[in-house]
């Protein structure tokens, strides 16, 4: 009898799914859902042929020469970028993500972190708890509009698009972004969006929402003189990827107030927080939860296992990254 494939669940996932890839492999766990160190995790990916990952498990050229039996890597997660696909590919290992099940999960968080932002709700919130709430003002805590204001998303993917049609259905926003390829006129259409350069969605938003991919050419995307663009009561919300964003040169421009406000879900260097982030104020600081629904986080584990499953059953997953490998059947 052939012993089946071995497998590595790098962190804790649902037991519903641990069970389904139990079905077909032998699975080696991480209960105690501590990140391995990239030593680590070369030590436990000895004799597997796959992994089902997170963003804090990096799959590079390093650890593919040190694990010549991998042939599939796992995300869940719509970003890759813990992943080097092109070391990946010449490797012939294939990568995977979770895109789509997590849509529209994530543009209700981006849009409540941008109405937290914009109406100061956690700012307020710290302010009562600290017993100093002892009067009524007519200007206290007063924040921003959001209905009827110009909504920018820069980036618009699937969840740019999703939150674009929240703002221009629920909230009657002026919606305009930019990408790097403008939408066919069906979609801006169905999110009631208008196409303007990068400049000028800086100059025009009220409300700029960051959803683009992590690169090493998006890399500080929005850095001290995109800031200084910016209208001083604009707010700035990144649920996109840390990095993205220069987070020391957002610290001073909240601090100097020369935009209002900011909301962040991603950070550079994560889970560490730029230190002055934590000093200023008019800062909404959440720890990477966009698409931190139970439903949601199940389906986003449910679909790397459907990866894992259908690519070392067929030879075919479902949602490729580097579908050549597929072809390939790589290594």
């Amino acid at each position: 009898m052939n012993q089946r494939p071995a497998i590595l669940i790098a962190r804790a996932v649902f037991p519903e799914v641990v069970a389904r890839l139990r079905e077909h492999f032998e699975v080696e766990t991480n209960e105690q859902d501590a990140p391995f160190t990239p030593a680590q995790l070369i030590e436990r990916l000895q004799g597997k042929v796959g992994v089902m990952t997170t963003g804090s498990e990096r799959i590079d050229a390093a650890l593919l020469a040190a694990c010549p039996q991998l042939r599939v890597a796992a995300n869940i997660a719509v970003g890759y970028n813990n992943f080097d696909v092109p070391a990946m590919t010449a490797a012939g290992v294939l990568a995977t993500n979770t895109p789509d099940v997590l849509t529209e999960t994530t543009a209700d968080f981006g849009f409540a972190l941008l109405m937290a932002t914009a109406r100061r709700i956690c700012e307020s919130e710290h302010f009562l708890r600290a017993g100093q709430w002892n009067r009524w003002a007519l200007d206290m805590f007063a924040g921003a509009e959001v209905h009827g204001s110009t909504l920018g998303i820069l980036g618009m993917g699937r969840i740019g698009q999703a939150i674009a049609r929240r703002g221009a259905h629920g909230f009657g926003m002026n919606v305009i972004y930019h990408n790097r390829s403008r939408l066919d006129t069906g979609s801006e259409a169905a999110c009631r969006a208008r196409y303007v350069s990068k400049a000028e969605l800086l100059q025009q938003a009220d409300h700029l929402v960051l959803v683009v991919p992590y690169s090493a050419e998006s890399h500080h995307t929005i850095g001290a003189a995109e800031l200084a663009q910016m209208k001083p009561t604009a707010t700035l919300v990144n649920i996109a990827r840390g990095g993205i964003v220069d987070d020391a040169a957002l610290a001073v421009a909240l601090r100097e107030k020369r935009i209002a406000a900011a909301g962040l879900d991603v950070f550079e260097g994560e889970p560490k927080v730029h230190p002055d982030l934590l000093t200023v104020p008019n800062v909404v600081l959440t720890p990477h939860i966009a698409s931190a629904t139970l439903p949601t986080r199940l389906a986003m584990a449910n679909l790397a296992a459907d990866n894992l499953i259908a690519y070392l059953g067929t030879g075919q997953a479902l949602t490729p990254l580097n579908p050549s490998v597929q072809a390939g059947q790589g290594r």
